[in-house]
């Protein structure tokens, strides 16, 4: 793994410090347990902050991290980004940043890192056949202030109002939640939906006090509603009802969660939360979960996987389709006693 950096080298800490991530919203949310253990290892008066994109910023905004969060226009068209940034510069250059950590490292962070001309400053490999988590994590220690690991205990603003909102969508507060996620982006990544089904069937026999929840966007909206037709009360179906930080705050109740490869996925773990996750074409080396509170299936034992591509030339996905209900259920079931006996 190539990680550039002048790390800083003084006694005394930096007195700013500033975090780039221009990504998607599940690569944002794997860097912040890693940012929130480097600010925790700041003395008090130290200042983190963070260059994000507008269409991502709602999480990190929703929870007690940063002190100042600039969030660059444009999309993901990196021309309009780069305008945008231009006419951030002189706002972050007013700041002063003692070290910068680039957890980009594309031309408009580059841009930007060089413009500002920190003491000191480190810069994430893309390209290592490493999980991302990791990435992170090895690019904040590069930065010479010491180990890093990931702090999974999020403060989060919004916890009485989506308390609220669950309740009022039909949660039994005496009952644990466990998260069913059939949100992989192509049919390549899908988990066959009765599976899912069947899953949450088999855990209903040992667990008879759970419900299941699917939240998310209109994407998965024909799924959440055939999951609710086929599990009826026992499920809650908050899709198009959440934004992404009411999503976050959500699952920081759950008790599992079961997702193929998406960024619910990722506001998962990175929050401790015991989470299976199925990948079908993806590759798992850079995407999958990081901790001993996950677990996952994937297509790297196959000849054909992972492929990467968003339709199977076999037409059924057999990388997903092979594992049943059965086998999911007693993987998720080991992870959660497992989660428990390490929490005891």
């Amino acid at each position: 793994m190539e990680i550039r950096a002048r790390p800083w080298t003084k006694v005394s800490p930096p007195r700013k410090v500033l975090a780039i991530r221009l990504q998607a919203m599940g690569d944002l949310v794997i860097t912040l347990p890693y940012l929130q253990h480097l600010r925790k290892s700041l003395p008090a008066g130290s200042e983190l902050d963070l260059l994000s994109r507008k269409e991502v910023d709602s999480i990190p905004k929703s929870i007690l991290l940063f002190n100042k969060i600039y969030s660059v226009g444009g999309g993901r068209d990196q021309i309009k980004q780069l305008f945008h940034c231009l006419y951030l510069l002189p706002q972050l250059m007013s700041r002063g940043y003692d070290l910068i950590i680039d957890l980009q490292n594309n031309r408009i962070s580059r841009m930007v890192r060089m413009s500002l001309m920190p003491k000191a400053w480190s810069t994430f490999d893309r390209f290592s056949p490493s999980a991302a988590g990791e990435r992170t994590r090895l690019t904040i220690e590069a930065a010479g202030l010491g180990n890093c690991v990931a702090d999974t205990k999020f403060r989060v603003n919004s916890m009485p109002f989506v308390i609220d909102m669950l309740c009022k969508q039909g949660w039994d507060s005496g009952k644990e939640l466990i998260l069913l996620n059939p949100a992989g982006a192509f049919e390549s990544r899908n988990w066959p939906i009765d599976h899912f089904v069947a899953f949450a069937q088999l855990w209903l026999r040992v667990f008879p006090e759970t419900q299941f929840l699917v939240l998310g966007t209109a994407l998965i909206e024909s799924k959440a509603i055939y999951l609710k037709n086929s599990l009826g009360k026992q499920l809650i179906n908050l899709v198009n009802l959440t934004t992404p930080a009411q999503a976050f705050a959500i699952i920081q109740q759950l008790k599992l969660v079961l997702s193929e490869d998406s960024g619910l996925m990722h506001m998962a773990w990175v929050s401790g939360i015991p989470t299976l996750a199925l990948f079908g074409s993806t590759s798992s080396v850079w995407s999958r979960p990081l901790g001993d509170q996950t677990s996952f299936l994937d297509s790297a034992d196959l000849e054909c996987g992972p492929c990467m591509k968003e339709k199977c030339k076999f037409g059924d996905t057999p990388c997903l389709s092979r594992y049943s209900a059965e086998e999911v259920f007693n993987k998720a079931l080991t992870l959660v006693r497992q989660h428990r006996i390490s929490r005891d």
